[in-house]
């Protein structure tokens, strides 16, 4: 299939009938030949192909990395892409500069991604913070240099550009040389492309979201179907409605990290999402994309199952929605209560009240950038020291996202205790079914199961629980 997209890429407006599915890894260097871009892992793990796209928010033009190998190239639709070449000026711009000044480029291979990655950061921040630096560059692994040089690189960088102090707008980071001086006319340009309508409808038969799944799965299948993005459902938001807090499907990994929304009730989530895939995905993967994938492990989905999720369906066919637990959405491995022109439109969940705790864990054979081996969420609602209601759940234990209902249920109207803890445990083991694969024995999940379930109540309670004592 073929639909007509407009877009920038670099400071060239482009115009073009193309497969919304292709890479855009392959129209950036097998159609551009801008060979800069890297083509390495092709699953997005690596960083090396790392570019820049930017697009209109409140009139303000913002920008984030992705991986162009797994991005569909329909999503870059009246948007701004941003490769190495974009950046590149007649002498080394300061954050190459800084690379070159202490050594973080060998063979060089990585390297563009890093730049991409790092200019990303300086354009999104007014101020910069080491540690804010080193994150945005999560994404991106060098095999050459070890990491030290590369973090004196990005501490050096933020140093001489925060002694600035000239609030690191766009015009003062074109002034700067940081950025070329074609972005100052961005805004304009994308108020004129997204004003075009040049992207056409057409049957929906795949919904693709971000495609950090399916472009890893799939990519040659995909270029055969009818896809539908999902990026033209606009549903991507996050809002507050009585007693609901309801999530757009269309929503990024890292839009709901973000949220003020969600953080207001859940203020340690920024941390527990960072072990949730590299900041380019999380750019990328959309949550509605996470629930219909059906992974086992899949970590939104193992957060949602605790917060009690439930789902709006839309049929692209016939218009008419319904409505689901999300524990009922999953049938057996990879086998969904959906019907194939469904499209999963919102999450929604009631907003947490009175006295609640929640937590998620994860273990992965790293701590970072990794999937998991198991993963938990827990939320318990107390009062008078009871519990009132509480949702467990479990990844990686299961054929599907398991909702653990029978430890749930055991504990309402139970005082977290010891005993109460070690009682949970023995439920837990009897609703689990874990099989040996490549991230560990069936007997090591199951061990791993519960020191997670521990982990939660020693994270919780630390007045009522500790380590020792659970020992």
């Amino acid at each position: 299939m073929i639909e007509q997209i407009s877009f920038i890429l670099n400071k060239e407006v482009i115009s073009t009938g193309i497969n919304p599915a292709l890479p855009l890894l392959d129209f950036i260097r097998k159609e551009m030949h801008l060979y800069g871009t890297k083509e390495v892992c092709k699953e997005g793990d690596c960083g090396a192909c790392s570019v820049m796209v930017g697009e209109l928010k409140d009139g303000e033009v913002v920008y984030k990395t992705v991986t162009s190998c797994i991005y569909p190239i329909g999503n870059v639709n009246g948007k701004h892409v941003v490769t190495i070449e974009g950046l590149n000026s007649g002498d080394l711009i300061p954050q190459q500069e800084a690379f070159v000044e202490e050594g973080a480029s060998q063979c060089g291979f990585c390297t563009p991604g890093f730049i991409i990655s790092t200019t990303n950061y300086l354009v999104n921040n007014k101020t910069y913070r080491l540690e804010d630096g080193i994150n945005s560059i999560a994404g991106n692994i060098c095999r050459c240099t070890g990491y030290s040089s590369i973090s004196r690189a990005i501490e050096n960088l933020i140093n001489k550009l925060n002694e600035k102090s000239e609030g690191n707008s766009v015009k003062s980071l074109i002034a700067q040389n940081v950025i070329p001086k074609y972005f100052a006319n961005i805004q304009t340009q994308l108020r004129e492309i997204n004003s075009s309508g040049t992207l056409n409808g057409f049957d929906q038969k795949v919904f693709v979201g971000g495609g950090s799944d399916l472009l890893v799965q799939m990519p040659d299948r995909l270029l055969e179907k009818n896809i539908s993005l999902v990026s033209k459902e606009h549903i991507n938001f996050i809002e507050e409605e009585d007693d609901k807090i309801i999530v757009g499907a269309g929503t990024t990994f890292e839009e709901f990290k973000n949220s003020s929304i969600i953080k207001k009730y859940f203020p340690k989530i920024n941390n527990q999402l960072n072990l949730v895939a590299s900041l380019p995905i999380r750019n990328m993967a959309t949550i509605g994309g996470n629930i219909v994938n059906a992974s086992p492990i899949g970590d939104f989905t193992i957060i949602l199952l605790a917060l009690n999720s439930n789902i709006e369906l839309r049929s692209s066919v016939t218009g008419i929605s319904r409505e689901l637990s999300l524990s009922d959405f999953y049938l057996g491995y990879k086998k969904l209560n959906k019907q194939p022109d469904e499209l999963v439109e919102k999450i929604w969940f009631v907003k947490p009240g009175g006295e609640f705790y929640f937590n998620f864990e994860k273990v992965s054979k790293r701590t970072f950038l990794d999937i998991a081996s198991v993963n938990t969420a827990i939320y318990i609602n107390i009062e008078n020291e009871i519990v009132k209601y509480c949702f467990v759940s479990a990844g990686g234990v299961a054929p599907v996202p398991k909702y653990l209902e029978q430890s749930s249920e055991f504990l309402r109207g139970k005082k977290i205790t010891l005993e109460t803890v070690f009682d949970t445990l023995k439920i837990v083991q009897n609703e689990i079914s874990p099989i040996s694969d490549v991230r560990g024995s069936a007997e090591y999940k199951r061990l791993l199961l519960s020191q997670l379930i521990k982990a939660h109540f020693i994270e919780l309670f630390p007045g009522k629980i500790s380590l020792e004592a659970l020992i």
